[in-house]
């Protein structure tokens, strides 16, 4: 994936920006370019007041960009543009996931082990899917539900994607250590890599680069091998520092992990797994508690080109990771909405289920399987499908399936010797015809 590079800007023709700010047209132009962190290769095609070219409006940008920069990693001379709209989503993140006084307001406590299990499977999937696992989200999430060997290298992809997060989510608290990204790191690839040596181990070689998967030109050449040691103590000291002498929003600071780790590549494979599942530790680990309920790599996994994008225009613009860094705020928002409503979709579908209790002597899971057939009448359904569902042992399921039968509300049918399924019953159109 190529993209143009930016004009070349005179260093008077800046300073003269800076010093001599643009009419209200071209600044109003410039703060809408700088909140949405465009880049040159739309901001050349920006309608323009006349007298203005896209290069001086671009220069204006950059001059305006320029007064609110920070260098956030030095060694790599990467920086930040730090805009107003970056700062209040900041804020609003805080004010709707941060902390622990929301919790139960965003998602009750009768259904949260339920959502928790599902996000963490979707973000294990589509992180995998990003990096070329091949396996459907419905044959995945079997897979995980039912703890199912591996099949295929895909399939171990999501695995151990899964094994990871739950790892990660059970010591969020831990301080990161080089041992303890290189544990991550094995726990990620285990058994996917061409060479197993190279799975929890760093990159020994520069043999490493990152290529346009379908034209194989290569986009990001990493920095030496030789500078992951130093790199990775770094990493580290920026990840478990408390009092940081500069203050850099721990939102913002996660995303900065984020793009480092792909940065400098410090493995051969799996650094853009790593670098995601350091994002989500990194979140937990500053208190955080949603993002164990967001499917991030989802949003992301729609949008890939425009990831791949984010940290090729931060590259090609001197470094500054403004727009990484504007990408996955929109990344976190649309998470966030999205959980939002598949919130208030699963509480609907609980509350429509809810009537069937009328019926009488029934628990809400046995609810819930009848509104099953009411929306499918020709679903089949098994002891595993629900012991899954609702996340209950298989006796508990199977009690609630025979509860539904004695009433000839279900019916058993059998798919072989051993394996039975459960559909509609006799009964099930006049027990529902008197509520």
């Amino acid at each position: 994936m190529s993209i143009e590079n930016v004009p070349t800007i005179q260093q008077s023709d800046l300073l003269s920006a800076i010093i001599t700010p643009p009419n209200e047209e071209v600044e109003e132009i410039v703060n809408n370019i700088n909140s949405a962190f465009e880049y040159w290769d739309s901001v050349k095609y920006k309608e323009c007041p006349e007298g203005i070219t896209p290069t001086q409006l671009w220069t204006y940008v950059k001059a305006a960009r320029l007064k609110s920069t920070i260098m956030v990693w030095k060694r790599y001379g990467v920086s930040l543009t730090l805009t107003n709209s970056m700062q209040r989503m900041c804020h609003e993140f805080d004010m709707n996931w941060g902390g622990s006084w929301g919790a139960s307001s965003i998602i009750d406590d009768d259904n949260k082990e339920q959502y928790l299990v599902g996000s963490l499977m979707e973000e294990a999937i589509f992180s995998s899917q990003m990096e070329g696992a091949a396996t459907t989200r419905k044959v995945a999430k079997e897979m995980l539900r039912r703890q199912i060997t591996p099949k295929d290298k895909s399939q171990q992809m999501i695995s151990n994607n899964y094994q990871t997060i739950q790892f990660i989510v059970a010591h969020k608290d831990t301080p990161l250590s080089p041992e303890l990204l290189m544990h991550v790191h094995r726990l990620m690839t285990e058994n996917t890599m061409p060479n197993q040596e190279d799975a929890g181990r760093f990159r020994q070689n520069d043999d490493v680069v990152v290529e346009n998967g379908i034209t194989h030109e290569i986009v990001h050449t990493p920095p030496a091998f030789g500078e992951i040691p130093c790199f990775v103590d770094d990493l580290c000291t920026f990840f478990n520092e408390k009092n940081a002498h500069q203050f850099i929003h721990p939102i913002i600071r996660g995303f900065i992990i984020h793009f480092m780790i792909s940065y400098v590549h410090p493995f051969v494979d799996g650094n853009g797994r790593t670098a995601r599942a350091l994002f989500y530790w990194y979140m937990l680990k500053q208190g955080y508690w949603l993002t164990e309920y967001l499917s991030i790599s989802r949003v992301i996994a729609k949008s890939k080109k425009s990831y791949e994008k984010a940290f090729l225009y931060s590259e090609a613009d001197n470094m500054d990771i403004g727009y990484f860094v504007a990408y996955n705020m929109k990344v976190l928002q649309q998470s966030f909405k999205q959980l939002q409503q598949y919130i208030k979709r699963k509480q609907e579908e609980k509350k429509a289920a809810n009537r069937f209790l009328h019926i009488g002597d029934i628990n809400a899971r046995q609810a819930q399987i009848i509104k099953i057939f009411v929306d499918d009448p020709k679903a089949v359904i098994t002891v595993g499908d629900m012991q899954t569902k609702f996340l209950i042992s298989p006796t508990t399921a199977k009690t609630d399936i025979i509860g539904l039968m004695n009433r000839g509300i279900l019916t058993e049918i059998s798919f072989n010797k051993v394996k039975k399924g459960y559909i509609k019953g006799d009964k099930f159109e006049s027990t529902l015809a008197s509520i």
